[in-house]
């Protein structure tokens, strides 16, 4: 039964890191994309191109914060955008790379506790294994 249980629990946690990646690619890849429309100089600097969806969901007055903030930032962001081009072709890369890595150390952690699970159960019987009684 405690295999099962680490083994559900381990497969789940790789299903989160997962939808955690891709969530962390998609916002990734939507800044990037941002970013080469704001490329433009500050004359395009007012339109972020923010998802339909999230619009939808955004108060007017957080709309006119985010739209002061981003004006705000505008040569900073100006001086980001020169380098984001050559990191554009990476990010999908550095998703696949860092997913695997967090897919390995979770896969090896399930062993791990595979093992100690076998290990206690060989060293303690189980459970339902009658104990042998203490000698005074």
């Amino acid at each position: 039964m405690f295999y099962a249980i680490n083994w559900f629990l381990s497969l789940a946690l790789l299903a989160l890191w997962s939808v955690a990646c891709w969530a962390l690619h998609a916002v990734t890849v939507w800044v990037v994309s941002s970013a080469g429309a704001l490329a433009g100089g500050s004359a395009v600097a007012d339109v972020i191109l923010m998802p339909a969806w999230l619009k939808a969901w955004m108060p007017p007055e957080l709309m006119g914060q985010w739209e002061a903030l981003v004006s705000s930032a505008g040569p900073i962001v100006q001086a980001v955008l020169e380098a984001v081009p050559a990191l554009a072709g990476a990010v999908t890369f550095l998703a696949w790379a860092l997913w695997g890595l967090g897919a390995v150390v979770l896969v090896a952690l399930a062993v791990g506790i595979h093992i100690l699970i076998a290990l206690a159960q060989r060293r303690g019987g189980g459970p339902g294994t009658p104990q042998p009684a203490l000698a005074r």
